[in-house]
């Protein structure tokens, strides 16, 4: 979705987000911003359809409007010349992704990439992740497109390799995160990760992103949203994130049902 924002798109950097509501009822949710062009005002967002809000999203036809798009926010990547960077991303986490593969490359990096998901069909932005790369890998689940298996499979061949990499970004869902930053952890290698946690109001004033960090709490929305992977307590991530699982299956029903009944 291409939502036209000239603040937001003037000031972005890789690796923020925004938090956008639909309407003056809506919650507020927080997307990676996966593109943005300041010369036409513009800021990408990609999304897949799970809960009540993306579902609605998706419904949205071109020059409707948002009640809300605030950003940018969060702290910008930590982009700089280092050498050779590996990034990983799978699902929807292509989208943070991609900014960063731009951002590298144009600091002089020599960036591979490495994306998946669980077919060939949910794959999203190969061409442009193939133009912003050095070298590009993919990976599917059920291996209808690239390598058959996971992302981490590919990740752990080049660092196996024995070519110098400065750093590796993993950004997905949190088990490939939890399960990349193990596997990425005993080699000589800085390993980053973007968080997804639970988030309201995006400048850390209500606390419900805290994750724990090298045995500290941190604000996801504040202090990252990317930190080191091998001090990110997973665990406790993706409890929290199962916290209103329950509440938010009901709200899907209750919207789809509302949808049958020509309310939305």
């Amino acid at each position: 979705m291409v939502v036209d924002a000239p603040d937001v798109a003037k000031a972005a950097k890789a690796g923020q987000f925004i938090i956008l509501r639909i309407d003056e009822k809506g919650e507020r949710i927080p997307l990676t911003i996966a593109d943005f062009e300041k010369d036409k005002g513009e800021v990408t967002v990609i999304f897949q359809e799970m809960g009540k809000t993306t579902k609605q999203l998706a419904k949205l036809s071109e020059g409707e409007f948002l009640e809300d798009f605030v950003g940018p926010l969060g702290t910008p990547s930590d982009i700089r010349k280092l050498g050779t960077v590996i990034l990983v991303g799978g699902g929807v986490g292509v989208a943070p992704i991609y900014p960063q593969a731009k951002a590298y490359t144009r600091a002089g990096n020599r960036v591979i990439s490495i994306i998946g998901a669980r077919n060939k069909d949910l794959l999203i932005l190969e061409d442009e992740m193939r133009n912003a790369s050095s070298e590009l890998y993919i990976a599917t689940d059920d291996g209808s497109k690239g390598h058959h298996g996971f992302v981490t499979d590919i990740m752990k061949r080049i660092l196996d390799s024995g070519e110098k990499i400065a750093r590796v970004v993993i950004i997905g869902p949190p088990i490939m995160m939890k399960v990349g930053a193990q596997i990425a952890s005993p080699y000589d290698v800085e390993i980053l990760v973007s968080l997804n946690s639970i988030m309201v109001d995006g400048t850390g004033m209500c606390g419900g992103c805290r994750v724990t960090v090298d045995g500290k709490t941190k604000f996801t929305c504040v202090d990252g949203p990317e930190f080191d992977a091998r001090k990110v307590d997973f665990v406790e991530l993706m409890n929290r994130l199962a916290m209103y699982r329950n509440e938010e299956i009901k709200a899907v029903e209750k919207y789809e049902e509302e949808c049958r009944c020509g309310l939305h």
